[in-house]
């Protein structure tokens, strides 16, 4: 099938109904010098300035010492890396955007608040500001001088964003806003110049945005939150009664402050994926480190095979989030690259990518921060009474990571969000998933085709599974669509396996195709771990698959009709018998010689 490179970046959630080329995708192995000497100095500020700190930062006994870090962040430029040039921005791509998050994810409540501030709380004025806005604010917010925070949920408003009561009023000279109501669970709030700040102006229906300086009067605030983890950064409850803000402090449109929220959640959920993936990177390399050093039974636990079944299944959880990540962020790129020279504005050209491609920011912010989690249990189950111990080298880790799950909507709601995206732009015509779903539907009555495709490669066998997988997917949903209608939106537990598809689809194909390409750059013997890793992942990856799409077609059939769908799912997810156990060996015993995790 003959696809331009214009379709191809167009489409976001497209993955599920067309061929997707190794050589369309960017991979970790293709980063050039610059970007590795970016990397290496974000790795390195880590090791400078945060980690010998980290006690002192959990403790917040020094209030100072993370803005403080902060701001050396923004003496070396890291700040400002997403604002453009003019604003004293350094504007780098996409996926050099997302690289710096990562090399600085293992920092612990210091990740928290680099993203809060680079991310959430100076991008909204970045896409959304006037050029007045811009000019005053940016300078500084790059530099490091002003530090920002974002200021969304309330106590009656979580999830439910357009619940929020923080009300504003125009003051009788129409020179202000009298902003009123409260926040919760703001992240940078103790010490945060620049508040951005959602409230209901008068009696709208939608949400404006404000751009608000804590020097405004009429700003309280609770002390520091006790957390299960990230204690070292600033959470705080604030308060505003009559704070005025200038009329030209409003952020954007009036109203247009739930889709501008939405978008800057998009950016954030894609960000907070690239930055589990440099914990992640931590946690299995100290849990390798340790397998080499513990000696149980007179020999290293890591000669163990469930010792090598769990560093194996780490890593090829890794190494499918790593791709699916730099896949988006590239398409994201991309896109805006095609928007941009058809004349539109740079900055709208931005975010409308970003939109486009808001169900696999979804996807990644699920997969991610779950692969996080499972990385750092099986790094304190590794690490056995040492993993426990606040003295050892993953107790933290394990704490931090849980919010992750919470953190940019939850994982419950973003799976809701992805699947309810992908049918809606169906029902819009943005993407035919109708034709697909007809044709999965014949292929049941029809004999099953013997021959493959042409493709003899290394994976091809694995590419086949993949187009199975889409198959299933098509066929649940579509059946799904057809029997319940516009009564599956509130079937969240039929849409709920209908996400777990639709994710591990995205995330099996990323690291086949990842894996494909590095045969194509480097050659087959030198990729052999990758392949590994692609077919580790794959292949857990298609007993999801298979639970999730059961269990859904459980909830929405009966009698024939779920005979023939059980049937369809048999045919689409059966393959020949693997022994995973001796991939994992082999990546096990890869990164036990190197002592690290290399890929």
């Amino acid at each position: 099938m003959s696809v331009t490179t214009k379709t191809i970046e167009r489409k976001g959630g497209d993955f599920l109904i067309r061929s997707t080329y190794a050589e369309d995708l960017f991979i970790p192995e293709e980063w050039n010098e610059e970007q590795r000497l970016i990397a290496q100095s974000c790795r390195d500020f880590l090791e400078k300035e945060v980690y010998p700190r980290l006690d002192r930062i959990d403790s917040m006994e020094q209030p100072e010492l993370m803005p403080s870090l902060l701001k050396k962040c923004g003496g070396l430029g890291l700040l400002g890396t997403s604002i453009p040039e003019k604003y004293g921005g350094l504007e780098m791509d996409f996926n050099t955007n997302l690289l710096i998050a990562e090399a600085l994810g293992s920092g612990h409540s210091f990740i928290v608040a680099f993203s809060a501030h680079t991310g959430i709380g100076t991008t909204p004025i970045v896409y959304f500001g006037t050029e007045e806005q811009k000019t005053k604010y940016l300078p500084g917010l790059a530099s490091g001088e002003k530090l920002a925070a974002y200021c969304l949920t309330e106590p009656d408003a979580g999830s439910d964003v357009k619940a929020g009561k923080t009300k504003a009023t125009l003051s009788t000279d129409k020179k202000n806003y009298l902003l009123n109501g409260q926040k919760m669970w703001i992240s940078n709030g103790g010490f945060a110049d620049i508040l951005i700040v959602f409230a209901r102006i008068e009696k709208d229906e939608e949400l404006s945005a404000f751009i608000v300086e804590k020097d405004f009067e009429g700003i309280t605030m609770n002390e520091e939150e006790k957390k299960m983890g990230i204690k070292g950064s600033s959470t705080r409850q604030i308060f505003f009664n009559d704070c005025r803000v200038p009329v030209e402090n409003r952020l954007g449109e009036r109203g247009k402050g739930f889709k501008m929220a939405l978008n800057i959640l998009n950016i954030g959920r894609i960000k907070l994926a690239a930055a589990t993936l440099g914990g992640a990177k931590v946690g299995i390399s100290k849990s390798i480190r340790y397998a080499n050093e513990r000696v149980q039974f007179g020999k290293s636990i890591g000669s163990f095979g469930i010792i090598k079944h769990k560093l194996g299944t780490m890593a090829a959880k890794l190494y499918a989030a790593e791709s699916a990540v730099y896949r988006t962020g590239q398409r994201i790129e991309n896109c805006f690259n095609e928007l941009k020279e058809a004349d539109r504005d740079a900055v709208l050209a931005k975010m409308k990518a970003v939109e486009e491609f808001a169900i696999e920011c979804a996807i990644l912010k699920v997969h991610s921060t779950e692969m996080a989690d499972y990385v750092a249990d099986e790094a304190v189950q590794i690490h056995g009474g040492m993993g426990f111990s606040a003295d050892g080298p993953v107790e933290r880790a394990y704490r931090d990571s849980r919010i992750n799950r919470i953190f940019e909507g939850t994982n419950e709601i973003n799976r809701m969000v992805c699947i309810d995206m992908l049918l809606k732009k169906g029902l819009q015509g943005q993407l035919d998933l109708m034709t697909p779903a007809l044709q999965v539907q014949k292929e049941l009555v029809s004999v099953p085709e013997l021959s493959s495709n042409g493709d003899h490669g290394t994976l091809s066998c694995e590419k086949k599974i993949i187009s199975n997988l889409k198959k299933t997917g098509l066929l649940v949903a579509g059946a799904a669509v057809q029997k319940l209608k516009a009564k599956l939106k509130e079937e969240q537990e039929i849409l709920m396996h209908l996400a777990d598809i639709l994710i591990e689809v995205y995330l099996s194909e990323s690291a086949v195709l990842r894996a494909e390409k590095s045969i194509h750059l480097n050659g087959e013997k030198e990729s052999e771990a990758q392949v590994a890793l692609a077919r580790i992942y794959l292949y857990s990856a298609l007993g999801i698959v298979t639970n999730a799409a059961r269990e859904a077609i459980y909830a929405f059939s009966e009698g024939d009709e779920q005979r023939m769908l059980l049937l369809g799912i048999k045919r689409f997810t059966r393959v020949d018998p693997v022994n995973l156990k001796e991939a994992r060996r082999k990546i096990a015993d890869l990164m036990l010689k190197k002592n690290e995790y290399p890929f």
